[in-house]
């Protein structure tokens, strides 16, 4: 599939669905997960997609920010962290962290939304970081930078450059769902398709993927409804 990405905080992913019957470019947004698909006519240049995505930046926006359940971290709230809903309160601390169920944020903080985010970028970091090491040393192969965004519609990918990118947001996940897009996108730098012998490289090295992966399909919305910014 092919894909337009529109710059900004969090970056828009666009899926490209080339339909055969399709007259006109359309843009959907899925309620359940934000995700934002374009039809075009088979035969359209991707520069028109790009452009009629350009020209409505401002609709996809307004709607994605209008999807449900959206809300702001803050002392008192809870929020997901490794599949758990943790209380956030304030403490004598420097920096936000997670602590005995809770997550942890200075007294003083005025951005609490941000300092959370930070932590969990931070924390997102080491454990991607952990998994795909781990996972590339399995199939004895390695990959080039690791860079983590917040994407709407993709929690990882595989370049053809061998770069890996994730979701932050997978912090928030189980960590077994963690831990299967880590072995999911690590695949792809053997097999950099989802053929039957993709799957098998992924067995190979998470055997009980069907379970992460389910979970995402059911749950990957929530991990959105987390808004870090005004």
């Amino acid at each position: 599939m092919e894909f337009i990405e529109l710059e900004g905080e969090p970056m828009v992913r666009i899926g490209i669905r080339r339909a055969k019957n399709a007259r006109r470019l359309s843009l959907r947004i899925s309620r359940l997960d934000g995700r934002v698909m374009m039809s075009i006519p088979k035969r359209t240049p991707m520069r028109e997609a790009r452009k009629f995505a350009a020209e409505h930046t401002d609709w996809i926006n307004k709607q994605l920010a209008r999807q449900p359940d959206q809300e702001k971290p803050h002392v008192g709230g809870t929020m997901l962290f490794e599949g758990e809903e943790a209380k956030i309160v304030a403490a004598k601390t420097r920096a936000a962290r997670y602590q005995d169920g809770l997550i942890v944020v200075p007294q003083t903080a005025q951005a609490v939304a941000p300092r959370i985010a930070a932590f969990l970028k931070n924390t997102a970091r080491v454990r991607l970081m952990a998994a795909s090491d781990q996972y590339a040393a399995a199939l004895g192969v390695s990959y080039g930078r690791l860079t983590l965004r917040d994407t709407r519609s993709r929690w990882g990918s595989c370049s053809s450059g061998g770069n890996l990118m994730y979701s932050w947001r997978l912090i928030m996940a189980p960590p077994a769902v963690l831990e299967y897009v880590a072995a999911h996108e690590v695949s792809h730098l053997l097999e950099m398709n989802h053929s039957p012998d993709y799957w098998a490289v992924v067995s190979r090295i998470y055997p009980d993927y069907k379970a992460p992966r389910k979970w995402l399909r059911e749950n990957g919305g929530h991990l959105h409804k987390f808004r870090f910014k005004d």
